[in-house]
């Protein structure tokens, strides 16, 4: 399961989305969300559906590798779908003793699934057409006005870009313990939760501490390097915005301004 995690990993490539300003995809991004839970109507869903598909296919990225990176969250997905299925009052479409469930809480479990499988879909796109390093530098720009009032932009998009980057760093590090521990004849595929949560126990315990390790590592190497941030830093690479990422930018902010129009005025059902 957590080799399916793509949070934080680079699918290199040449496409349109790849060579977009990063600033330009992190506004995108936000909107998507926007849109994404403002949606109400299950053809805009289908719409938007269709819409990440094609970004998705346009980037080059394997949608089963896009697929593989949406089953970490099909366990919240069924929880918080049952929590909605029996908790919902309404209209009962099925009971039986104390167990109750409604046509409005099956509506609710259903969109719920459906904006958290495309959040998750959407905006992977984000990390996986934007190397770490332009994601912090569009971070730091955007970021930038705040710098009025004395927030520290610099640091604060240095520890994003760190962040995303040892996602998948520990989540291979995590599957490496996996595996030692499995050969040692620690069972992983126990049914029994509790003993199952008791095999981790193994496995946190020197997570963590390489953890620390890397982290220790990865500021020796900052200080050797003289790395201060804050003002005076500059970059290998300048952000330039061009026309392309401007039309971009206008054509899916007026997509998702119809759609949430269309809904507004009850034109999609």
């Amino acid at each position: 399961m957590l080799k399916d995690v793509t949070l934080g990993r680079y699918y290199p490539g040449s496409s349109l989305l790849h060579r977009t300003d990063p600033r330009i995809k992190i506004i995108l991004t936000i909107s998507l969300m926007i849109t994404v839970l403002f949606t109400k109507s299950y053809v805009a869903f289908g719409i938007l559906a269709l819409f990440i598909f094609f970004g998705i296919k346009h980037a080059g990225i394997p949608m089963s590798f896009t697929l593989r990176g949406l089953k970490p969250v099909v366990y919240i997905i069924i929880f918080t779908a049952l929590i909605n299925v029996f908790l919902t009052p309404g209209r009962t479409a099925f009971e039986y003793g104390f167990i109750k469930i409604t046509f409005e809480g099956v509506d609710r479990a259903f969109k719920l699934a459906l904006r958290i499988l495309l959040l998750m879909a959407g905006t992977s796109l984000l990390t996986l057409t934007t190397t770490p390093i332009a994601l912090t530098d569009g971070i730091e720009k955007l970021l930038k006005p705040l710098k009025i009032v004395g927030v520290p932009v610099n640091d604060f998009a240095l520890i994003i870009s760190i962040s995303l980057k040892f996602v998948p760093v520990l989540l291979d590090e995590t599957n490496k313990i996996i595996k030692a521990q499995a050969s040692r004849g620690v069972d992983f595929e126990t049914k029994n939760p509790v003993k199952k949560l008791k095999n981790y126990i193994p496995v946190m315990v020197p997570l963590f501490i390489n953890t620390i390790k890397r982290a220790d590592e990865l500021s020796l190497a900052m200080e050797a390097r003289c790395y201060r941030g804050g003002e005076g830093r500059t970059g290998l690479r300048k952000l330039k915005l061009t026309a392309r990422d401007i039309l971009v930018l206008l054509f899916v902010l007026a997509f998702e301004g119809m759609l949430l129009y269309v809904q507004f005025f009850k034109i999609l059902v």
